[in-house]
């Protein structure tokens, strides 16, 4: 309000600089009353709050333009434009057909007879491809992509959703677009990830029809190639390429491009050159690691330019024959800009490569090491299986390089041309893949059809005549065996929801208590025996001596199909006894079953909440509340609760920490805050899970003093079973606990107190017949708040009555045990409690899991507010954290500004102590109303600049 001859206080803040002024009052040398700053210090807004009343706030305001530069749809003009370029290109191409015609030589069939012959080889390749795509592993990266492309249609673009600020995914990423597409008729994983299952049925149908018969006579007739090349294009496939990421896409093209290259050299004619520019363009514009297609178009370049010389000189067309022939191979590959720049304009697409690259992580060549070291760690990323498929492609590249130095520059019993052209793709794609600028393991799907080639090619070479001498197939017989064991050192680690129920999870596989790999690293010294003997023992054998081929040298040959076809079952059985084990609780399987039949929701349907943790506490038969858990106590107090701060792993399941699950928060201090207010028992500790301390009573024996054995015997609590299982929505007690229990975990004992459940029936009269008692199960997330499901069917018939008895004894006080209560929810599924309209904040790695979820939507540089967060377990939720936090330009960096998180215990169907994750209601600090947003579109030159997104680089991880 205007004082003192002010009119106002007016703010302005652009990139360019920011100033403040008082309107009406100007200093002494008639200068006004401003200040300012030169730098970018544009604020984050996530609302406008006030103290003051309306009244007293006059006719302040505030007017914000919101940059949603990516929210954007192509002109008239560019639409037209676009159209033009693809009929251009079109014409071109069909000039280049006509050139290439002129030569007079017959046209050959575009898709050969072969191409329809089905094989029992065909049979288990799609075979298994199909039953993998039902019950098979999915990527850690599924529910980032499916958010993205579910979000898309409100934003009007396809944004990274969780980081780097909600840039435009361009200029890579065309295949989110079709999902975008998918996604309108249907969330379910089984439908979205067809366009990979389909491209994984194409590069087996390439490889196995155009690749293998290229490869030589000996190649395309022999059994042993195109088991080999189909097993161990499974062997990768599998792992990488059953979800939404672009590698399938990528290595289909890759598989194209090197065909279509080939077929150029063959047929002499420059359109299938034409054909893989094409090919090579869209693969790269679907992701980075499309950059290996370039090594195909390398490989085959100089008998191509030998091919256009040919047809240039036997015209006589001089510089203008050039031309007319390179002009159309030109157009091709670059036809796909009309695919980059559909949505998005040359300005937006810099800007989101310049934001990008500026929070990263953003890796040069020399850091490419970084993939490999994560393919050997004891992560999913470095997975048995996942090593398998490319050490064995990087096995082939050697083999086929030491056989084609040996024999003068040639595989035998190969075409020359193709195969070392295959080789040399080999050797190319990880040069190149070292300038993509992020390095995951994902990436290396985009090998699955080489190395399905190189097998091929490997197979003839050992065991043909590249490699005669038998003490050298020996040899390679133990270097397979050698790679399987290393590759057994790994865990059998799959992502999230995809490992339930998977054995050997987080280490290497076991056989009777013995390593796999030792023994597998066995076989291989045996065969390195077997080698050395064959090797002193060869020049004493006659030349006219030749004796019949054992099995053990029929084996040494094909060591490399032997160990596909063991790693390709090993998978696949794998997944199905997690299933079966897992059933009736949740699987990928069983998920994607449902979904077959109309059931789409997945762990939405599988994971229950509770609907009133603060109603759900069992009663004692006598006395208060407070007195029932403390009938027969000593050494345990209201107070008594140690440092809740994490000390490592544990068993996954429960909840962790009630402060926030997965994510770290400040523990209470030792006995509690001072300043709360007393609960029920006097207790001043805070409580978890919104449990009402003024009737919820609390115990626990940590103390400062001199520690001293302690122990507690509650009251009876009333709990009718009988009436409880009749009613669907219960399902489990719960007793909700913090400190050290001890327990069992994974076969080896943890220590702490002694916690014990004790059932029984309570006569009329009062008396109590003792029915059984068992442990708790054990969960992880100690010494943290967390609860401890018991399944009602574990409980023994006819019980009304339930209580605790605690014992604690350790001299050190570090065993202590805080115990609240029984209680026994009621429970509702995620899908009933959340809904599928409710705006949610879905972590990135459980989007695929809950489909049914409405991720909040973001509008015009606009956000919806969520009300729900749902986090995967522990460990994914440390690293989403960190991803999607505001160091990274993602949507943590706002909204924890906004609300507050409660979390709501829940817990996986069938699975009680599963740590699936965690769901949280969101609360706001504030209630606000929402803003008025008023939208202008303008239309503009692709190239017109607007200001740049405003980063801070220095808190980037």
């Amino acid at each position: 309000m205007p004082h003192n001859g002010c009119d106002a206080l007016v703010l302005y803040s652009s990139a360019s600089g920011t100033t403040a002024e008082l309107t009406g009052l100007s200093k002494p040398d008639g200068k006004p009353f401003r200040a300012a700053l030169t730098e970018d210090v544009r604020p984050q807004i996530v609302g406008v709050y006030t103290d003051l009343d309306r009244a007293r706030l006059g006719d302040a305001s505030l007017h914000a333009e919101v940059d949603s530069r990516f929210s954007s749809r192509p002109s008239a003009w560019k639409l037209a434009a676009m159209a033009g370029a693809v009929l251009c290109t079109l014409v071109a191409l069909i000039c280049l057909y006509l050139m290439d015609a002129a030569d007079g030589r017959r046209r050959r069939r575009f898709l050969p007879a072969r191409w329809w012959r089905f094989t029992l080889t065909d049979a288990v390749v799609v075979g298994t491809l199909g039953v993998w795509h039902v019950i098979g592993a999915n990527t850690s990266d599924d529910g980032y992509i499916l958010t993205m492309a579910r979000v898309s249609k409100s934003a009007g673009y396809t944004a990274n959703y969780y980081r780097w600020y909600g840039v435009a995914e361009a200029p890579f990423g065309w295949p989110y677009e079709l999902l975008a597409q998918m996604t309108r008729v249907s969330d379910a994983s089984v439908w979205l990830r067809l366009p990979a299952l389909l491209a994984g049925v194409l590069c087996w149908w390439v490889i196995s029809r155009e690749v293998l018969p290229r490869l030589g006579s000996r190649v395309r007739s022999g059994t042993a190639p195109r088991w080999t090349a189909a097993l161990v294009f499974l062997a990768l496939w599998l792992p990488y390429n059953n979800g939404l990421r672009p590698e399938p896409f990528i290595a289909l093209g890759a598989l194209l491009t090197w065909c279509s290259i080939e077929r150029a050299i063959a047929t002499r004619r420059l359109l299938p050159a034409a054909v893989a520019v094409l090919v090579a363009a869209l693969s790269l514009a679907a992701g980075p690691s499309g950059l290996i297609c370039l090594a195909a178009l390398f490989a085959g370049s100089r008998r191509v330019l030998f091919v256009l010389v040919a047809q240039v000189r036997a015209t006589s067309g001089g510089f203008l024959g050039y031309l007319a022939r390179i002009a159309p191979v030109l157009t091709a590959g670059t036809l796909v800009l009309t695919v980059v720049f559909a949505d998005q304009t040359l300005a937006s697409v810099a800007e989101a490569t310049r934001v990008r690259k500026l929070v990263g992580p953003d890796f040069s060549w020399p850091d490419e090491p970084a993939r490999w070291i994560s393919l050997l760690s004891l992560t999913p990323d470095g997975s048995l299986s996942r090593r398998f498929g490319v050490l064995a492609m990087v096995l082939c590249a050697a083999v086929c390089l030491a056989v084609a130095l040996r024999k003068g520059g040639r595989i035998p019993d190969t075409a020359r041309g193709p195969a070392a052209r295959v080789l040399g793709i080999a050797v190319m794609s990880p040069l190149l893949m070292a300038f993509t600028p992020t390095k995951w393991t994902h990436h290396f799907g985009v090998y699955a059809g080489l190395a399905g080639a190189l097998a091929a090619v490997t197979a003839v070479a050992v065991g043909g005549n590249g490699i005669r001498l038998r003490y050298l197939r020996t040899l390679f017989a133990a270097a397979v065996l050698f790679l399987v064991a290393f590759c057994c050192t790994g865990s059998n680690g799959w992502w999230y929801v995809s490992g339930y129920g998977v054995r050997w999870p987080d280490r290497a596989p076991q056989l009777g208590g013995v390593g796999l790999a030792s023994l597998i690293f066995g076989l291989g010294a045996l065969c390195l025996a077997v080698a050395a003997w064959q090797y002193y023992r060869e020049p004493f054998r006659s030349a006219g001596n030749v004796t019949a081929a054992t099995p053990f040298d029929r084996v040494a040959i094909r060591p490399l199909t032997v160990a596909a076809a063991v790693l390709v079952v090993f998978e696949v059985a794998t997944m199905a006894s997690a299933a079966w084990n897992q059933y009736p609780a949740y699987s990928v399987a069983l998920s994607n079953i449902r979904a077959l039949e109309g059931k789409p929701c997945a762990l939405a349907d599988d994971v229950l909440a509770e609907t009133d943790t603060a109603n759900s506490l069992l009663q004692p038969y006598t006395g208060s509340a407070a007195d029932g858990l403390a009938a027969d106590n000593a050494g345990f107090t209201a107070n008594g609760i140690g440092d809740l701060a994490p000390d490592g792993g544990g068993p996954g399941g429960g909840q962790g920490s009630g402060a926030g699950g997965g994510r770290k928060q400040p523990a209470p201090p030792p006995g509690g805050k001072p300043d709360a207010e007393p609960g029920i028992n006097g207790s001043t500790a805070a409580l978890p899970y919104d449990l009402d301390p003024k009737r919820t009573p609390v115990l626990g024996n940590y103390t400062t003093d001199h520690p001293r054995p302690a122990h507690l015997t509650t009251q009876w609590y009333r709990m009718d079973l009988a009436a409880a299982q009749q009613d669907s929505g219960y399902s489990i007690l719960v007793l909700t606990a913090a400190g050290h229990i001890a327990g069992d975990q994974d076969g080896h004992p943890v220590d702490g107190a002694r916690l014990r459940i004790e059932f029984a029936h309570r006569a009329d009269n009062g008396t109590v017949q003792t029915l059984g008692d068992l442990t708790p199960p054990t969960v992880g997330g100690a010494p943290g708040w967390r609860n401890l499901p018991i399944a009602l069917d574990r409980i023994p018939s006819h019980t009304n009555a339930v209580r605790l008895t605690v014992s604690a004894d350790d001299p050190t006080g570090k065993q202590w045990l805080a115990i609240t209560p029984p209680r026994l929810p009621r429970l509702a599924t995620v899908d009933a409690v959340v809904g599928h309209d409710t705006p949610v904040l879905t972590d990135f790695h459980v989007g695929l899991a809950f489909p049914c979820q409405h991720p909040f939507d973001h509008r015009d540089g606009v956000a919806q507010l969520p009300a729900w967060r749902i986090l995967p377990d522990k460990l994914n939720a440390q690293v989403a954290d960190t991803w999607q936090g505001d160091s990274g330009g993602g949507p943590l960096g706002w909204s924890d500004l906004l609300v507050r998180a409660h979390p709501v215990p829940a817990y996986l169907n069938h699975d009680w102590t599963r740590d699936w994750g965690e769901l949280q209601q969101l609360t706001p600090y504030v209630d606000a109303p929402a803003a008025s947003v008023t939208v202008r579109v303008e239309t503009r030159w692709g190239w017109a600049d607007d200001a740049p997104i405003r980063t801070d680089p220095a808190r980037s991880p």
